[in-house]
């Protein structure tokens, strides 16, 4: 009983001990993913029972405050709870204020931000209030993909000094078996991203609706047919061709079969039945 006592003490130490690991490693983590100040953002610096210390002003392009009686203090590239202590350090140290409670307010985020460029709702610069701000965030603030765009996204930036260029299937992130953090990369300040338009393909002659229209992942020309309104009284199968553009700039002219696939910028005519 005495060992069995004992060894349900040891398992209960154990778990706690595994448990402040864990709230070390979430404090961690949390650390990890708080918001660097950056050159352009507006701050508001108060000192508890300190009025005449509170200060509101913009972070310079070097990343410095003027503070009162502090001079200039380098809180870019620093998180919020960071900054809060190098103010209340260099105030204590310097013997202005004994037990000094600085609390940093983020007023305008300038110093951080992203771009989203092509087809989505709302293109333009986005701040990156998170350190965990991902495509689909940022994304999301666009306002989403527009009815022209299309499945593919292209990321450019920078990543350890290096140029970074990463295409992204918008789809496959959302997949059920993806790795969605692989695919659904981390936003770095000065990243643009770009939804290109959706693929189209151009079907005239003796089809009901003529005329562009999107064309969705692996669609065959039987679907494109059907897409446009299938083929008139006229229209005949037999007198169906695909104009298709190749690599080196001329147009080939084919007779695919109904469920061949057909490719961004065909051109499908349907020809009137001699009979």
């Amino acid at each position: 009983m005495i060992r069995l006592h004992h060894l349900l003490i040891a398992a209960v130490l154990g778990l706690g001990g595994l448990g402040a690991q864990a709230q070390a490693g979430a404090a961690a983590g949390a650390a990890a993913a708080e918001y660097r100040l950056g050159a352009g953002d507006v701050v508001r610096v108060v000192v508890y029972q300190n009025p005449d210390l509170t200060l509101e002003t913009r972070v310079s392009e070097t990343g410095v405050i003027s503070y009162p009686l502090l001079g200039n203090v380098r809180i870019g590239g620093l998180g919020v709870s960071a900054a809060e202590k190098l103010i209340a350090d260099g105030l204590r140290n310097g013997n202005y204020v004994k037990q000094p409670q600085v609390t940093l307010v983020l007023l305008q985020v300038k110093g951080n931000q992203a771009s989203v460029l092509g087809q989505v709702n709302r293109p333009g610069r986005f701040p990156i209030e998170t350190a965990d701000m991902r495509v689909t965030d940022l994304l999301a603030n666009a306002g989403g993909v527009a009815s022209t765009g299309g499945d593919q996204l292209v990321l450019t930036g920078m990543r350890d000094g290096k140029p970074l260029r990463l295409e992204i299937d918008l789809p496959s992130v959302f997949a059920a078996n993806s790795d969605r953090a692989a695919s659904d990369v981390l936003i770095q300040n000065g990243d643009v991203l770009w939804v290109d338009r959706a693929p189209i393909v151009y079907i005239y002659g003796e089809v009901q609706r003529p005329g562009p229209m999107r064309l969705e992942r692996g669609m065959t020309l039987m679907q494109v047919l059907a897409a446009g309104g299938g083929l008139t009284q006229r229209g005949t199968e037999r007198g169906i061709r695909v104009h298709r553009k190749s690599a080196d700039g001329k147009v080939q002219v084919m007779q695919p079969a109904m469920d061949d696939g057909v490719k961004d910028g065909d051109v499908v005519y349907v020809k009137e039945s001699l009979f």
